[in-house]
């Protein structure tokens, strides 16, 4: 998830114009395209809400050809045949029909969804990459999960762009 310093992701209006950066941190390293396409190539599979899902359609379809599953509960449609939409119990998508077919399994966007499977406990990993700016208001990514959660820092990367993407193992 990308995050503003103040934890939001997304303006009221839904805009997410405020994602380029243009801060120039030295120290930090480059984001090549060559690590873009490492990361994007290792994973299997994409879980996320309909909401973001449709932002997607809108701003050019990243995910390519990997199989991605939508959760929703309207009839929402879809010209890719790696699209499919769920509707229902999220431990059985998960543990029933995703871990058995995929080894690396990537949900993206959206808190409501991001809070469900923390809540649930089918998350053992979580990236959050924070961008330099304050929103002061918007959609925020943290608010009310309803558990305490105790993370284990695995791994820190800061970027020129500013950037500082933080991977956390969730602890079980």
């Amino acid at each position: 998830m990308v995050a503003s310093l103040d934890g939001f992701i997304a303006k009221k209006d839904n805009s997410i114009s405020w994602m380029q950066s243009a801060d120039n941190y030295e120290q930090g390293v480059t984001l090549t395209e060559e690590r873009i396409a490492e990361v994007l190539n290792a994973i299997d599979c994409y879980v996320m809400g309909s909401a973001t899902y449709e932002h997607a359609l809108e701003h050019g379809w990243p995910y390519g050809d990997v199989p991605t599953f939508v959760l929703t509960n309207r009839a929402l449609k879809s010209d890719r045949a790696t699209v499919e939409f769920y509707s229902g119990d999220l431990p059985k998508l998960v543990n029933n029909l995703l871990k058995p077919g995929y080894k690396n399994i990537w949900m993206v966007g959206g808190a409501s969804l991001t809070k469900d499977f923390l809540r649930l406990k089918l998350a053992d990993e979580l990236i959050i990459s924070m961008l330099p700016v304050l929103l002061g208001d918007g959609l925020l990514f943290f608010d009310y999960i309803g558990i305490e959660q105790q993370l284990h820092l695995k791994d820190l990367t800061a970027y020129k762009d500013g950037m500082v993407e933080m991977r956390y193992q969730i602890i079980t």
